[in-house]
């Protein structure tokens, strides 16, 4: 990829009590944001389903002619629990973010990396990421703001594409178990209803964050029993509210 490039990297799924963390990475040519605008990019969470998978469609087709780098992670939930035993949320994320705009910009010499910031202290996160990356990407300026998914049009499709592939691996969480487990949160009855049925088995299902509260206190509500640990490294913790995952 020759000349100067632009890098937006977004995410799908840092709350939720159920399924993976999507992280999307995607690096354009300076010249081509117009290509974006005109597919009609928009923060993911401003367009209805049916819209994000079109225009989703729309980025995927294109990046094949016009050659742009798409890097997309998918951490499922088993990773990040494991990450938590020692991790937080924040520091998982630059380092999901860092892989992901490795691969999405593998070829590229010179450029600008715009990420929506997670971390309540944005400049904190913009440092967590170029120091994931490594000292062989000093010479390029990361960006590193809130709200970034609308106000950056590369940004923007990072999300759609996060957005989209998240929903899909809920889906397929879905059919496995045979009922629709909702977005995921924990504010969705949907989604309370499916983790009372991933929480009746032997074990947690494997879906589940096991270190999230509320998964906790529907396991020990319905098992009588403290939350088993996912590895024997995993001690007592758990991800309880959103000021813990600003830490």
């Amino acid at each position: 990829m020759n000349g100067v490039h632009e890098v937006g990297v977004d995410e799908a799924g840092r709350g939720p009590a159920i399924g993976p963390l999507v992280v999307c990475a995607l690096c354009v040519p300076s010249s081509d944001r117009s290509v974006l605008n005109e597919l009609g990019v928009d923060d993911s969470k401003k367009l209805s389903r049916k819209k994000r998978e079109h225009v989703f469609g729309r980025i995927c087709s294109i990046s094949e002619e016009r050659n742009w780098g798409i890097g997309l992670i998918i951490c499922d939930a088993e990773k990040i629990d494991e990450w938590m035993v020692s991790g937080t949320i924040n520091t998982l994320e630059t380092k999901l973010f860092a892989e992901a705009i490795l691969e999405a910009a593998k070829d590229v010499r010179e450029c600008k990396i715009i990420v929506d910031a997670c971390d309540v202290n944005e400049s904190r996160f913009g440092k967590g990421v170029s120091e994931n990356l490594g000292d062989g990407w000093g010479g390029c300026e990361i960006v590193s703001k809130h709200g970034m998914d609308s106000e950056d049009v590369v940004v923007g499709a990072a999300s759609i594409i996060a957005k989209v592939n998240r929903d899909s691996e809920i889906n397929k969480i879905s059919r496995e178990i045979g009922m629709d487990v909702g977005s995921g949160y924990p504010s969705d009855p949907k989604t309370k209803d499916a983790i009372e049925k991933l929480c009746s088995g032997v074990t947690p299902h494997g879906s589940l964050r096991w270190g999230w509260a509320n998964v906790q206190r529907s396991w020990i509500k319905q098992n009588k029993m403290p939350m088993p640990r996912r590895s024997p490294e995993q001690g007592d913790w758990a991800q309880s509210t959103l000021v813990d995952w600003e830490k």
